[in-house]
């Protein structure tokens, strides 16, 4: 080995060992090792040689308030403030409340998950920032709001949720119906039953929302003028308690544990005009099709029945598919005699019927109880709700049957759905006594009109047809 050889082995050592020698007899070029010690000594040293990218914070700061340019104390009242008015819009924090102590309030401070839920609506409004692409469809993750909803009752058969046409919202609390105004934030109490056991079991709104059908657990059928807040007329002939209801016009079908179905006239004073005998169990879903043709019924028999409107002796279609109750019923707005139907635990199947043919033209095994289900009408999609063991929301692209996503929050079975107006929101209720509102049926932007971008004026010719 000759004299330069046996200089370099000597003096190149691992980057690890020690600091650089720097006597004399150093070599005077650099070689790749020599590079390397040399960054880490000056690390060291406490120097940032092209390294400006690297930033240590200082430990007495708060980034988060920094970041979201909160004034006042951290952790004092004007902190507390600030960060609820910039996460939730609001002052309180609450969406709802009611005198002398809220039935319906926002979930806040006394919630044990309440920094996640802040956390996850500051990541999901960055989300919804962050991605602009036009291919891409963003579904958020998260509620736009969270309503505590204090002894909702969790039963699978009840049906204790609606939205009206007019954007008013109810829902039935044990023996309490309520009102909440989505356009002016106002929420009344529309009526309370008197006996203890006499629970509310059902609410649903008539097409144009001025009228609401409740059922209790005492057989009765109460139609209540949302306009006057007064009940109006009460319709009986149920033995037993009344668990859905469906209108048509004027016409109103009832559903009971009697395991009958009673069509009620509302402009007679009889009221009841047919008696639908079919089912052996109590009578949890009832659905007209949207041209009022055929209505559907599900039970606890396990069966699911299509009624023809005209002759209503028998059903026209009974299906016997199911394996459990059939409580989630409905009929696609974007193609005629087109039925979905889940079934319970026991079942866990989303099966979609041509009512046409009486056939089953697809099957979706979701692995959990299916409670409640709504058609997208932006969207040809189907948003269902389910028990164990997730207890999420699921959407669902028809006909792929491909599952879009996965809404996850409540802690129990989520019971109930409801639309709002304009087909954009959905509304969830569950047994965790919570009430979430999901955006997730926007409306696809090649439907949407576009504005009109050409100034009118006397010389913009006008087509006469």
């Amino acid at each position: 080995m000759d004299t330069k050889a046996r200089h370099l082995k000597e003096h190149t050592i691992s980057p690890f060992e020690g600091p650089l020698p720097s006597t004399g007899d150093s070599p005077q070029y650099e070689t790749p090792q020599t590079s390397i010690r040399k960054k880490i000594n000056l690390e060291r040293e406490g120097y940032e040689e092209g390294l400006g990218d690297r930033l240590v914070p200082e430990r007495g700061k708060d980034i988060g308030a920094e970041a979201y340019e909160l004034k006042g104390k951290i952790g004092g009242e004007g902190y507390r403030v600030n960060l609820m008015c910039r996460l939730f819009g609001g002052k309180e924090g609450r969406v709802l409340k009611m005198g002398g102590g809220s039935a319906l309030t926002q979930r806040g401070e006394n919630s044990p998950n309440e920094h996640e839920e802040k956390l996850r609506v500051i990541y999901s409004r960055n989300r919804t920032q962050n991605f602009r692409s036009r291919v891409f469809r963003y579904i958020p993750q998260t509620p736009e709001r969270i309503l505590d909803a204090p002894d909702l009752i969790d039963d699978y058969y009840l049906n204790l949720l609606d939205w009206s046409s007019t954007n008013i919202l109810t829902v039935a609390l044990n023996q309490t119906a309520y009102l909440w105004n989505a356009d002016s934030g106002e929420i009344t109490q529309l009526t309370q039953t008197t006996e203890e056991d006499n629970i509310i079991t059902v609410v649903n709104f008539n097409q144009e929302g001025t009228t609401l059908g409740v059922g209790t657990n005492n057989a009765d059928v109460e139609l209540w003028d949302i306009a006057t807040g007064s009940k109006t007329r009460t319709l009986k002939g149920h033995l037993a308690r009344v668990g859905s209801l469906a209108w048509n016009g004027k016409l109103l079908a009832s559903g009971s544990r009697d395991s009958s179905i009673r069509l009620h006239d509302t402009r007679t004073p009889h009221g009841v005009v047919a008696t639908l005998d079919g089912h052996q169990q109590e009578v949890c879903g009832l659905k007209w099709s949207l041209d009022g043709a055929q209505l559907a019924s599900g039970g606890n028999d396990n069966l699911l029945h299509i009624w023809d409107s005209r002759q209503r002796h028998e059903p026209r279609l009974r299906l016997s598919a199911h394996t459990a109750a059939v409580k989630a019923i409905g009929w696609s707005p974007h193609q005629s005699g087109l039925l979905a139907s889940g079934g319970g635990t026991a079942d866990r199947t989303i099966r979609f019927w041509n009512t046409s043919i009486g056939e089953c033209v697809n099957t979706i095994d979701t692995k959990s109880q299916i409670c409640s289900m709504l058609w997208s009408v932006n969207r040809n999609e189907l948003l269902t709700s389910h028990g164990y063991s997730e207890n999420q929301l699921a959407l669902w692209k028809y006909s792929s049957l491909k599952r879009i996503a996965n809404l996850t929050g409540h802690s129990s079975r989520v019971l109930h759905l409801a639309r709002s107006p304009n087909g954009e929101t959905v509304v969830s209720a569950a047994g965790d006594e919570t009430i979430r509102f999901w955006k997730c049926f926007t409306e696809e932007k090649s439907k949407r009109r576009k504005p009109n971008t050409v100034p009118r004026s006397s010389f913009t010719p006008l087509a006469i047809r």
